[in-house]
């Protein structure tokens, strides 16, 4: 997620307000009567004193403040008292404030999020039990006030008198031709662009929290599961988060032996039964009961494989989980709503997702998604896939990787290695110098980067959290089990180091630390997707690099590009429709949830596959507790393979990489551009994909 804006969650989704609209959205506010006259006589005032030359920055200053001036505020008296004092009239005085208040505010969201890791610390990371009070820590959000505050201290209105807000128009349009300063400016303003009341950003936060921990907990005991014919397919011990560790283990089954199709199609009838929730509640993240996927049968476990003690189990009941997972989803569209009458130029977070946070529209993102799944190579791809398993496709081989060159290791040859090298959460930290040299780092950039992150074992699947201001750790969590890390585990805890590089290069190295991060989170995706491409390499294995491997690769991007994609699409769809049903109950979200995911579904991958109606797209956790985030990764997809093009012309990843990463937020195409010299696109895919299947046949 983009860094300074994450701070401060939704008060900072990057809105596009110009002077005119801002003062047409007060008028429509009924506005003060007074405020005309008052500028009126400001703006004489203070160009008699600053000089004609001030005249269009003070009046386009004073139209943003009372865009967002309340009676509360003060009247006449105080507003003009206002303006007359803090309108920095020349530019000594102005390149002052703008330090002042970059320095000053970089301070305070450092130290926010500082609070935030530790409030989260016993919820987020897997070290002891997490008790009731554990949970409300973690929900309180220290920056849920903060922007009411200042405005109410009127710091905001500071800003907003002699920094500009900026239209999206205005920054695709001209920001090529806007030196770093001034788009420090425009970020700047941008945190204080709307004024949403404390109470809604807490119901943010916690909706935000309260969504984590019910999918962080969301474990399936494999062991447990049991076929038809009694037979236990998983390990003993084997815990799998949903969504994450159940599709990586079917991808990981297609390096594995004779029982590979039967767990596959297995987890399937676990995530169908997830998304539908016809899964049994007491399934759910307890070894102490065994469980037909099929049947929907369950019994007390026959051997239990931990230490952890049995819940309150009085009866064993096969009762389904209510509706929970979609009565989460519309808590977080309940408390994402809250914002939409503060967001007058973006009244949804559809919109603010897109115009805002993304900033590119989302026609134009639902174009690049179809010109995949639509593409006449979809067909072509399937086939090559269905001839390499001697099988015809089923619904989970969107998941299939058996393109991606792996050598002669199986997975549990991949196991073996990790764990070795890998025990613990400890020694990935102390690894970390070394594979980032293997990447093309110097030993000293190595070891600045490794200095910046820290390791921790993470409660859920894992994730990278940055730091908010120069000096303060980046952190990687990932899950380790008790035996060590497997492969799975550090081919995510790989993804994940590449969004630390981003997040330590761009907030430590950018010049100006409001420009701090890239210009949307599917930029910091395709680092991390760069990272994770090239984790046997980082593991020191042998990987075929010939034009036939390559090929494969393409194709193994494409694929998994078209799937994430899909998903994207099932995520719009879901918010559109909750738009559109706002009073809708937690079992008609879950019936409109099984029709989108079956339309998208029966609309890109029925022709091809042969099967109709299938539900797995709907299955991703992000789409329960991420707020619309899904869109982000076959964005990312295609950024990264357009990076990767860069990187093969370039040279090394490490360089690139650090000097892409310091371009900062800027708009997505003039950081493409400036990066590997093409606006953000899909055709780069495609292309590349289509002389894949030429080198192939």
């Amino acid at each position: 997620m983009e860094r300074l804006t994450r701070i401060f969650a939704v008060i900072m989704t990057a809105v596009s307000i110009s002077a005119c609209v801002a003062c047409q959205a007060n008028a429509e506010k009924g506005g003060p009567a007074w405020m005309d006259d008052s500028i009126t006589r400001l703006e004489e005032k203070l160009v008699a004193e600053y000089g004609e030359e001030q005249r269009a920055r003070l009046r386009r200053g004073m139209s943003q403040v009372a865009s967002l001036w309340r009676e509360s505020d003060g009247d006449a008296g105080v507003f003009e008292d206002f303006v007359a004092r803090n309108f920095a009239g020349d530019g000594e005085s102005l390149d002052e404030m703008f330090g002042r208040f970059e320095r000053l505010l970089t301070t305070l969201y450092g130290n926010m999020n500082a609070i935030r890791i530790e409030f989260s610390r016993q919820t987020d990371l897997d070290i002891g039990r997490v008790m009731p009070f554990d949970e409300i820590f973690a929900a309180y959000s220290p920056s849920a006030h903060a922007l009411e505050d200042f405005f109410e201290n009127k710091l905001a209105f500071v800003v907003l008198l002699n920094f500009p807000l900026t239209t999206l128009e205005e920054r695709i349009e001209q920001g090529d031709r806007w030196s770093r300063r001034q788009w420090a400016e425009a970020r700047l303003a941008q945190i204080f662009s709307k004024r949403i009341p404390s109470d809604v950003n807490k119901a943010l936060a916690e909706a935000g929290a309260l969504s984590d921990q019910y999918i962080s907990n969301y474990n399936i005991w494999m062991h447990h599961l049991v076929a038809d014919d009694g037979e236990r397919l998983f390990p003993s011990g084997m815990k799998l988060l949903s969504h994450w560790n159940l599709r990586d283990q079917i991808k990981a089954d297609y390096l594995s032996g004779e029982k590979a199709l039967a767990r596959q199609r297995m987890i399937q009838r676990v995530m169908e039964r997830i998304v539908d929730q016809t899964i049994p509640g007491i399934v759910i993240d307890n070894p102490h009961v065994d469980w037909n996927p099929y049947t929907n049968e369950i019994s007390e476990a026959a051997a239990v494989d931990t230490d952890l003690p049995a819940p309150n189990m009085e009866s064993i009941s096969n009762e389904r989980e209510p509706d929970r997972r979609y009565e989460v989803l519309l808590e977080t569209y309940r408390a994402a709503r809250m914002v939409d009458p503060y967001s007058p130029t973006a009244p949804s977070l559809i919109a603010r997702r897109f115009d805002e946070n993304r900033e590119i529209p989302e026609e134009r993102v639902r174009e690049m998604f179809e010109s995949v799944l639509a593409s006449p190579l979809m067909p072509r791809i399937a086939a090559l896939i269905e001839e390499r398993l001697g099988r015809p496709l089923e619904p989970f081989d969107i998941w299939y990787n058996g393109f991606k060159a792996k050598g002669s290791y199986d997975q549990e040859m991949l196991d073996e290695i990790v764990r070795k090298r890998y025990p613990t959460a400890e020694a990935f930290d102390e690894g970390i110098p070394a594979m980032l040299e293997k990447l093309g780092f110097t030993g000293e950039r190595a070891a600045y980067l490794a200095d910046r992150i820290v390791v921790e074992p993470a409660r859920g699947s894992g994730h990278a959290s940055g730091g908010e201001m120069p000096g303060q750790q980046a952190r990687l969590r990932t899950r380790i089990g008790a035996g060590g890390m497997d492969y799975k585990g550090f081919n995510i805890a790989v993804h994940e180091m590449g969004h630390n590089v981003e997040q330590v290069f761009s907030m430590n190295d950018v010049d100006h630390t409001m420009l701090s991060g890239v210009p949307n989170t599917a930029f910091t995706e395709a680092i991390a997707f760069v990272f994770q491409a090239r984790d046997l390499e980082l593991l020191g294995l042998e990987v075929e690099k010939d034009e036939i491997a390559e090929a494969y690769n393409t194709l193994n991007d494409f694929w998994a590009t078209a799937e994430i994609s899909a998903v994207s699409l099932v995520d719009m769809a879901l918010w559109h429709w909750m738009y559109d049903h706002p009073e809708a109950s937690p079992a008609e979200l879950r019936e409109a949830a099984l029709r989108i995911s079956k339309d998208v579904w029966n609309r890109y991958y029925a022709p091809i596959f042969e099967v109709k109606d299938a539900t797995l797209l709907g299955i991703y956790s992000h789409i329960i507790h991420s707020f619309l985030y899904l869109p982000d990764y076959p964005m990312g997809h295609m950024i990264a393979f357009q990076i990767e093009e860069h990187i093969k012309k370039a040279g090394s990843v490490g360089p690139e990489v650090e000097r892409m990463t310091t371009l900062g937020r800027i708009t997505p195409d003039l950081w493409m551009k400036q990066a590997t010299g093409s606006r953000v696109g899909a055709e780069a895919l495609i292309e590349a994909a289509e002389r894949a299947l030429e080198i192939i046949h």
